[in-house]
């Protein structure tokens, strides 16, 4: 009786003994496992956000933007994690083409460079004649001199143009079969034009219309992200 007693005291202790080597086994896979899903959710979520703590601010006309051009890339920017700041001539409530609204964050001549890491311009039927003045050249050629990404979409590279950016750059523009006066201001000043949807040259990256809004923004963030 006493040599059972013995015997299954022994039993006992080494029934004890692989159970805890077991727990502790499988607590340290556990929190391998967790470690490891920790590590590729941060990753995702990296990679999801590839705009995180990246400022942009996108100027529009503050009457007849392109709203494509305007609502389509600030979406795609701000999913990639960027903070978006609309500027214009004028604060309040500005109005695309096609009745879209937005708030003016901030006049375009009070924009702090020093604050931004890009600036687009957007086009539209308004753009020329709200934003081709001394003011947006003033401040293209200070975005350049401070080595920012530049982007301008449809119209809007001809006021790139006129503020002497794109010399010896490579660049599109909105035209259309009656109206290639874009291009000839474009060629004019110096710009090497492509007839293509979107353009990258360096820090700038221009699109020729609505219909390349959202591969304009791709654009965008692959400048932001390798440069």
């Amino acid at each position: 009786m006493k040599k059972f007693v013995v015997f299954f005291g022994i039993v006992v202790i080494l029934v004890i003994a692989i159970f805890l080597s077991y727990s502790l086994f499988l607590g340290k896979d556990i929190k391998k496992e967790n470690n490891n899903f920790l590590k590729n959710n941060i990753n995702t979520m990296e990679e999801n956000t590839p705009l995180k703590n990246k400022k942009i601010a996108m100027i529009i006309a503050f009457r007849d933007f392109r709203d494509e051009e305007y609502f389509v890339p600030k979406g795609i920017l701000e999913k990639a994690g960027a903070e978006i700041l609309t500027a214009s001539t004028a604060t309040g409530t500005a109005i695309g083409a096609d009745g879209g609204e937005t708030k003016v964050d901030i006049l375009l001549t009070d924009l702090n460079l020093d604050e931004l890491d890009a600036v687009l311009f957007v086009g539209g039927p308004g753009c020329l004649k709200y934003l081709d003045k001394e003011d947006s050249y003033d401040l293209l050629k200070e975005v350049v001199a401070k080595n920012k990404t530049l982007g301008s979409i449809c119209i809007s590279p001809v006021i790139l143009a006129k503020a002497g950016v794109l010399k010896g750059k490579r660049a599109t523009v909105w035209s259309s079969v009656l109206d290639k006066s874009s291009i000839r201001i474009l060629e004019e000043n110096g710009a090497i034009y492509e007839d293509k949807p979107v353009v990258i040259d360096g820090k700038i990256v221009t699109a020729n219309g609505p219909a390349a809004a959202s591969e304009f923004a791709q654009a965008v963030i692959k400048v932001l992200t390798t440069n």
